[in-house]
């Protein structure tokens, strides 16, 4: 429509290339001479508005979908991937796998709009270092992985997340256990008569409930970025967002959410309920329980898609691959690295010989 056309460019004021967003400086800067863009992004949190969930799960409107601005999707034939960049990019590989194998993805209907977003924070010059100083402490890393330059092959993605608020009203029931001892007489291995203490439940019936407010449980939207460290390099301050503008977005890679908002609401809440019911458990009296039972009832709903800044690593070495995910906006690190044969063997032997010297000198002082 007409009123959004003047989030769709990013210009230089300069020399009329597109303005990128600089995560040091903060700004659109022009990747060719430099100039910063006039323009003028929304910060105001404020702005930033929750969806009702149940009439989202019905059907979302159209105005609250797409991008507001020319992009181009593509699914990754390799990784299944879902890219999304600026239209007038070419030559472009998948940015999780690096394979060439990029094509067109066309949807039934446009994607749920990112409500809001962290904008990148952590340039590429501290990501380096960031990489660096964690290599430099890996000792088990092989000491040419240490001498390679990996920071070329690193790149910023905006990755999809849900976020789901509600309250919570949970009557529970359960089974309380109480302690008490008796006195045992036994005998020992030599026949000795002995005494010794025997601890014992006393079970009765107990019940309560429980109120709370959930506010921006995270569920992410990728399958693609490795799920053992995604958690890892989390929280991503949902304090911090701003309202969602395509100025932010301006020169780096947004991946499509390949988890769906049905698929996202179950997980969400799967996610309360756990903690509803370790709630429900800290109110549960006496020195042990059984048989806890929770009957949550959520109210009010409501849910925002977000996008997340995140610098991935992915490199292979030898005949294995390997990712390094690093959180655009704390600067957090997760990732995996190889082992070096070598030390892992002479580890081993040190640790061989320090045992069997530690039975030598027992066994001498005995």
């Amino acid at each position: 429509s007409s009123d959004t056309t003047a989030l769709k460019k990013h210009s230089c004021a300069a020399c009329g290339a597109q303005a990128e967003w600089n995560p040091s400086k903060r700004a659109l800067i022009c990747p060719y001479c430099g100039t910063v863009s006039p323009a003028e992004l929304e910060t105001d949190s404020g702005l930033i508005q929750e969806h009702d969930l149940v009439e989202a799960l019905r059907d979302l409107p159209n105005d609250k979908r797409g991008w507001l601005t020319d992009r181009r999707t593509v699914k990754c034939q390799s990784c299944k991937a879902v890219s999304v960049f600026d239209s007038t990019r070419v030559g472009q590989n998948c940015d999780f796998c690096g394979s060439p194998e990029l094509v067109d993805y066309d949807e039934i209907k446009a994607p749920v709009r990112p409500e809001s977003l962290l904008p990148f924070k952590v340039d590429k010059e501290r990501v380096h270092n960031i990489i660096k100083h964690w290599l430099g402490k890996r000792w088990l890393a092989p000491n040419a992985l240490k001498r390679r330059s990996l920071v070329d092959t690193v790149i910023g993605v905006y990755i999809p997340y849900w976020t789901f608020d509600s309250k919570v009203y949970c009557p529970w029931t359960a089974e309380s256990g109480d302690y008490y001892y008796t006195t045992e007489t036994y005998r020992d291995s030599n026949g000795n008569r002995r005494t010794r203490q025997v601890r014992h439940t006393r079970w009765y019936n107990s019940s309560g409930s429980i109120r709370h407010i959930f506010d921006d449980v995270l569920i992410t939207g990728t399958h693609v970025v490795d799920p053992r460290y995604l958690p890892k390099i989390e929280p991503f301050p949902t304090t911090e967002l701003v309202p969602y503008d395509t100025g932010y977005l301006s020169g780096w890679i947004v991946e499509h959410y390949q988890v769906v908002l049905l698929e996202a609401a179950k997980a969400a809440r799967a996610k309360k309920d756990a903690f509803v019911k370790g709630l429900c458990a800290r109110e549960v009296p006496g020195d042990t329980y059984r048989r806890l039972k929770i009957f949550p009832d959520y109210s009010e709903p409501t849910f925002k898609h977000i996008l997340v800044p995140v610098w991935i690593l992915n490199y292979d070495y030898g005949r294995s691959r390997h990712q390094v995910l690093i959180n655009g906006y704390t600067g957090r690190l997760a990732g995996s690295y190889p082992k070096s044969a070598w030390k892992i063997f002479f580890l081993t032997l040190a640790i061989i010989l320090a045992v069997a010297l530690f039975i030598f000198l027992a066994n001498m002082n005995a």
